[in-house]
């Protein structure tokens, strides 16, 4: 499948999800250079291709952003936002310009897409938004295919880390159409 495809294809999954109603709901936070990445993007896909086979579900929405002068009540309001228009789901929400003051051995990340490229997994690390005009917009550091081909892969800088082997086992018991790599 070409980038563009797989593209398309993305859009399309997503547009028949919550994501649907999501997106919209994060962007009016306005949250400086936010993106929703991780565990809602990649089990979505991943269930929307294994289907029911694969129990994966949505645990919370993972979103990033990144502000120098931000602090942590920012962050909290607008997770206080979401779940008041969404109270069936949990939002973590992070600024990756703090991320390091209270997350003991984190590099400094210097934008939000620089924090997303440190995530555990390639398939993670999928970043998803609409602009203000409503337009799908896509980070994908270690493009589609291992999302699409149901591949768990440890990214650059986690290629031994014991948190991204216990999630990969955990992925696994619960979609066995997946493959470590």
């Amino acid at each position: 499948m070409t980038e563009n495809e797989q593209l398309t294809k993305l859009v399309s999954i997503l547009s028949n999800s919550i994501l649907c109603q999501i997106l919209p709901a994060i962007a009016q936070t306005n949250l400086p250079d936010w993106w929703l990445a991780g565990g809602a993007v990649r089990n979505t896909v991943w269930r929307a291709i294994f289907g029911e086979e694969c129990k994966l579900v949505i645990n919370d929405f993972d979103i990033a952003f990144f502000d120098l002068q931000g602090d942590r009540e920012q962050e909290l309001t607008a997770k206080t936002t979401l779940i008041q228009q969404f109270p069936d789901y949990k939002f973590d929400v992070k600024n990756q310009a703090s991320f390091n003051r209270w997350r003991n051995g984190r590099q400094i990340y210097h934008s939000t897409e620089h924090g997303i490229e440190d995530w555990l997994h390639t398939a993670t690390a999928v970043g998803v938004k609409l602009d203000y005009q409503g337009q799908w917009q896509f980070f994908t550091p270690y493009g589609l295919d291992d999302l699409f081909n149901g591949i768990v892969r440890a990214t650059p800088n986690h290629p031994q880390n014991p948190d991204a082997e216990q999630k990969a086992a955990s992925f696994l018991e619960k979609c066995p159409c997946l493959q470590k790599i």
